[in-house]
């Protein structure tokens, strides 16, 4: 059976009658009298039933012969929440394609870092998504080039190459092809001008969105050198696969619901080949993905996170731009105050991390990588043995291949490969998970943070702990939402907001 026929047809055009957004990047309406397709909130007059086919990827539908609409810009809108959570194959694979790893490495490249041979994954992705990694990635590059033509005054040879296109001829025969339009005519009268390495994008998130608690989580765990915040923006740099890069955020909150917000992204780019790669590292960071509407209606009646989902709409789980970085931060931040974590953090930075060059003042280094870290004197550490010896080795596994926090593996894999090296515990493993990985069912029953705000709330933390089975498979959203009621005033322990003793 392929995708298209697994999707209900009859449900998808009631939501494209409705013209509901909640279904925007879910599936895609292709109109067969026009040639064209659309998202589901489209204002165009509603086609007749008879004259649509329905697509879960606009991959799917450009495959099919079908132009992008030019007036609700279907691939402009946020990714399907369904595949960014999914801990399938397909899932996996289309979080490393929206990374650029096919432009990269290669279908090859990416089946190996999914775990199955490029046939067997190819024929995964058509029978999810309808098209297979090649297409999926021409869609994706098709998509970053039309939103750098529209929002940039790059030439367009360099929005061909930042957009993942080997050549300005195929980079103009897709723009072509997918939108019916030159890149002049999707530009319009703009003109271009030679490439400085400053690209300024909008990034589409689902709305509501809980800008301010993200950016207020983000600031409180500041590393200085790599990260700097001040009122309404948060900047960092980013390790990318051909050079560094900065990143500085306008982050605000969106409470307006079923609609498309938008976060304002500054990139500062050695190598504009980059861009997408920066541009999904982003998105993974600010959690844009994730549905909120699903997940408060998941909370809606239950006595414990029903009312702070109802007083924090829209909270997001805050994510990552480097796996590695998440894992060695969640250790040195281990049984020591978050203050405590960001200063050791920062002198590791300051002597091991790269300098590097940006026009934001604070942001001096690149967080070490794995491989120089993995080379370190655990007794040089500024923390106890023993946690310096399991950051040594974490770091080493990490550098090795053993431990991979790209989001290809399955999450299960990576969760007993963690908890296998020494001074990993459950806690650890399942922090990483849930920033590293984007794992949306994570919650830690132990922690002291939890703890503490459930007290705070009048519940009896033993009781609420025992009947967390009810906030699946979105416990790491209510996880979020008792850390953010701590958030003033400031906890004293813990990576996040608790800590716990490490057992291996």
């Amino acid at each position: 059976m392929t995708s298209t026929e697994r999707l209900d047809d009859e449900a998808c055009y009631r939501a494209v009658k409705s013209r509901d957004r909640r279904f925007d990047g879910v599936f895609y309406t292709a109109v067969r009298t026009t040639g064209i397709y659309c998202r589901p909130s489209c204002p165009a007059r509603t086609p007749a039933s008879a004259n649509v086919t329905f697509y879960p990827s606009a991959a799917a539908a450009q495959a099919a012969g079908y132009r992008a609409c030019k007036r609700c810009l279907p691939d402009a809108t946020p990714g399907s929440p369904d595949w960014d959570v999914a801990a399938t194959a397909a899932g996996r694979a289309m979080r490393l394609i929206a990374d650029g790893v096919v432009d990269r490495e290669g279908v090859d490249g990416l089946a190996r870092r999914v775990g199955y041979t490029s046939r067997h994954l190819s024929r995964i992705l058509v029978g999810e998504l309808g098209a297979g990694p090649l297409a999926l990635a021409r869609a994706r590059r098709a998509q970053t080039a039309r939103v750098l033509i529209e929002t940039t005054a790059l030439t367009y040879a360099d929005i061909a190459f930042a957009a993942g296109f080997s050549s300005v001829r195929q980079f103009n025969e897709t723009v072509r092809e997918v939108y019916a339009a030159s890149p002049s005519e999707l530009r319009g009268r703009r003109g271009g001008r030679p490439a400085t390495g400053t690209v300024t994008m909008r990034l589409a998130v689902r709305t509501p969105f809980a800008g301010r608690a993200l950016l207020d989580f983000l600031a409180y765990h500041l590393v200085p050198g790599v990260e700097v915040a001040g009122d309404g923006w948060y900047a960092r740099t980013l390790d990318l696969p051909h050079g560094p890069g900065t990143v500085r955020l306008e982050v605000d909150d969106a409470p307006a619901s079923g609609q498309t917000a938008f976060v304002t992204a500054d990139f500062e780019l050695q190598d504009l080949r980059d861009t997408a790669a920066a541009v999904e590292r982003t998105r993974r960071l600010v959690d844009a993905d994730c549905d909120p509407l699903a997940v408060a209606d998941h909370f809606a009646g239950d006595r414990v996170i029903g009312p702070l989902a109802r007083r924090y709409p829209g909270l997001r789980v805050p994510g990552q731009v480097d796996g590695d970085e998440v894992a060695i931060r969640t250790v040195i931040g281990q049984q020591v105050s978050v203050v405590g974590a960001c200063t050791v953090t920062g002198r590791l930075v300051a002597e091991h991390g790269r300098p590097v060059r940006s026009a934001v003042p604070g942001l001096t280094h690149l967080f070490p990588d794995a491989a120089t870290l993995a080379g370190l004197d655990p007794a040089a550490l500024p923390m106890p043995r023993a946690r310096g010896r399991a950051l040594v080795g974490l770091a080493a596994a990490l550098a090795s291949g053993s431990v991979a926090l790209d989001r290809g593996p399955d999450r299960d894999d990576v969760r007993r490969a963690l908890l296998e090296l020494p001074g990993i515990g459950p806690w650890t493993a399942d922090y990483v998970a849930m920033r590293a990985l984007a794992h949306p069912d994570v919650f830690l029953p132990t922690d002291v943070g939890v703890r503490n705000a459930l007290t705070r709330l009048g519940h009896d933390p033993a009781a609420a702990v025992a009947g967390q089975a009810a906030w699946r498979p979105w416990r790491s959203y209510a996880l979020m939402h008792l850390w953010n009621t701590l958030m003033p005033p400031v906890p004293t322990v813990s990576t996040v907001a608790g800590a716990e003793t490490e057992e291996n």
